[in-house]
């Protein structure tokens, strides 16, 4: 089976030949995996690794000095300022430090803000990557209205807004919403069923518990999840939800929302237990992540994270399931480890 059809089999719940394996890593991770393993393009790492890449498309804004659809999405476009900064692991992550919505005080401060109109960002370039990673799932169109409200306003503004605050908190929330609806639709009107998911995401969970409580959730943010995700559905496309961290209070609800795949399924949080996930969950949704990339990954050894990866196909054996790290391979795993990672995905099933 070629990727694409080892992903739709196991959405549809259809008999696969294996278990897809998906990867995650960052920009530092994969450079090095390409010298290392003497692969001269993305898709020979890919097919050295044995990997069922989940490609990652999007459009791109011409005022946006990022091309990374993801970054793209979070700050230069929305006049967030940043300065990079390295992590502990060897990665360099951006982080926002200036933040344009800060200032607003009142609803007409908000509705005055430069937001960028939809029809502004440029899909041309978006068929031939299609054509070119016909045989591997794509996901392409995204949402996470509240890690991008948190970067405009800052995040303790942005936290406080949320009750003392409220008509600033919906109004830019709105805004946000408006723009991702009008966008989400122009992508899946213009390339019919061509593209699998549409990222409707969020960082909701910290290492402990949740970032906001499930009231505040279903205030400002559920209403709207469940308006994109019908929108999702309404083209045949899925719904491939990231939130970190600890956020079982809320998984009911996001399921009922309308998410289809969850990942990165931090299971060390408390509440983000495998066996429990997938005792509740497993016939609801597909789960993708699991292999512990805090502690297992830059810290185990080889052995150790061929132990995770047959424990996780146990636990998810009856479950609809993707191996892959929960979220990004840091520059701190040793490339043992990550070969450890996906040989063990591409052992006999079962055995």
């Amino acid at each position: 089976m070629t990727p694409k059809e080892r992903w739709i089999a196991l959405m549809r719940g259809e008999l696969i030949d294996r278990v897809p394996c998906d990867f995650w890593g960052t920009g530092e991770v994969v450079k090095r995996l390409k010298y290392e393993l003497n692969c001269q393009t993305d898709r020979a790492l890919w097919e050295r690794l044995g990997v069922d890449k989940l490609i990652h498309l999007g459009p791109i804004h011409p005022k946006a000095e990022e091309r990374d659809w993801h970054l793209q999405s979070l700050f230069s476009l929305w006049k967030v300022g940043t300065v990079e900064i390295a992590q502990a692991g060897g990665s360099v992550y951006r982080e926002s430090i200036a933040h344009p919505l800060a200032g607003a005080d009142s609803v007409e401060d908000i509705d005055r803000f430069p937001w960028p109109d939809p029809a502004e960002w440029d899909l041309s370039h978006i068929s031939s990557q299609l054509d070119e990673w016909r045989d591997y799932p794509i996901l392409c169109g995204s949402s996470e209205p509240f890690y991008l409200y948190c970067r405009l306003r800052g995040m303790e503004q942005a936290l406080e807004d949320l009750i003392s605050n409220p008509a600033i908190a919906a109004a830019i929330l709105e805004h946000i919403h408006i723009i991702d609806e009008r966008l989400i639709r122009r992508i899946l009107e213009t390339f019919p069923g061509r593209i699998d998911f549409v990222y409707l995401a969020e960082d909701l969970g910290t290492q402990d518990s949740l970032l906001i409580s499930p009231r505040l959730w279903r205030t400002y943010l559920r209403p709207r999840l469940k308006k994109l995700a019908d929108l999702v559905h309404a083209f045949g496309v899925m719904v491939f939800h990231h939130d970190d961290g600890a956020i079982r209070p809320i998984l009911p609800e996001l399921i009922e929302a309308g998410i289809d795949l969850l990942n990165p399924i931090q299971w060390r949080c408390p509440g983000m237990e495998r066996d429990q996930l997938a005792r509740e969950f497993g016939g609801k949704i597909i789960f993708h992540g699991g292999v512990d990339n805090q502690m297992t990954l830059p810290f185990g050894t080889a052995s150790q994270v061929r132990d995770e990866v047959r424990e996780n196909l146990r636990i998810f054996k009856n479950c609809r399931y993707i191996v892959a790290p929960c979220h990004n391979i840091q520059p701190n795993t040793p490339t043992e480890n990550i070969l450890a990672l996906y040989e063990t995905v591409h052992e006999r099933q079962g055995k």
